[in-house]
């Protein structure tokens, strides 16, 4: 199976990972792209949806809640997003007020909840690892928002470096150590040409697959190991977005390399 796919951006809302039709079986991934006064509409269902703020604004109503003037970043490299909550059994509007590019990311639940808008201040930014293994993270949806089963997050890795290393993996119920949670990264380059290179696999081989990844590029981890490098001149930019019962992050390393985090 080819877990990488490409976004070929275009105006409207793409639907990139739904599910049935991709590896995930609960996670489920699409882009927004408007331009001014260009509009967009979702039912959400039986699903709970988060917007996160590429770059621009837009209105977004939610039920009977609008808020305006939603986002601002030039680029992903611009400081912390906005991101938007939607509960299930609700309508999504979203209208451009400028050029505004929005990742979409929703999973079934069963549960009840209400709009949130969750602004830059509400981020948790963390800088995680060493050299040569070294990035930035912003955890944007967990626990302490409105969303039930996502967790949502974005990493910058310094060029040349490594992220999620040693390979990580969350696919086994395993609590608090490990939990279930499909996963899907999402990448752009702080130049356009920039690339890097993601891999996944499982111990037993079933899986042992490593993708060169551009901007615009995602893969898919319904379960397995998983790492990331960036090429040298290339800062990476990761949307990474998890749907399981246990929000947060709680993942357990390779074994066979494990030791490099007690050095």
């Amino acid at each position: 199976m080819n877990y990488k796919k490409t976004y070929t951006p275009k105006v409207g809302y793409t639907k990139l990972c739904e599910i049935g039709k991709c590896s995930c079986n609960r996670l489920e991934f699409g882009m927004i792209k408007l331009n001014a006064g260009d509009s967009v509409a979702i039912d959400t269902q039986e699903k709970e949806y988060v917007l996160i703020f590429l770059t621009g604004h837009a209105d977004v109503t939610v039920g009977d809640v609008t808020w305006q003037n939603v986002g601002g970043r030039e680029n992903v490299f611009d400081g912390p997003c906005h991101s938007v909550y939607a509960p299930r059994r609700t309508k999504i509007t979203v209208t451009g007020c400028d050029a505004v590019q929005i990742g979409v990311v929703d999973t079934p639940t069963d549960k009840d909840s209400q709009p949130e808008w969750r602004k830059p201040e509400q981020v948790k930014v963390l800088a995680l690892g060493e050299t040569p293994w070294k990035r930035d993270c912003h955890i944007i949806i967990d626990g302490e928002s409105k969303a039930d089963y996502l967790t949502i997050g974005e990493s910058f890795v310094e060029p040349g470096n490594w992220a999620g290393y040693p390979g990580h993996k969350h696919d086994v119920d395993d609590m608090p150590r490990e939990s279930v949670a499909e996963e899907i990264y999402y990448f752009l380059f702080d130049k356009e040409q920039g690339f890097g290179f993601q891999s996944l696999y499982t111990r037993d081989g079933e899986i042992d697959e490593t993708y060169r990844v551009k901007n615009n590029d995602l893969t898919e981890f319904p379960k397995g190991y998983h790492l990331t490098q960036t090429a040298p001149g290339y800062k990476m930019y990761i949307l990474w977005l998890m749907a399981g019962d246990e929000q947060g992050i709680h993942r357990t390393n390779d074994p066979d390399h494990d030791w490099i985090l007690q050095k």
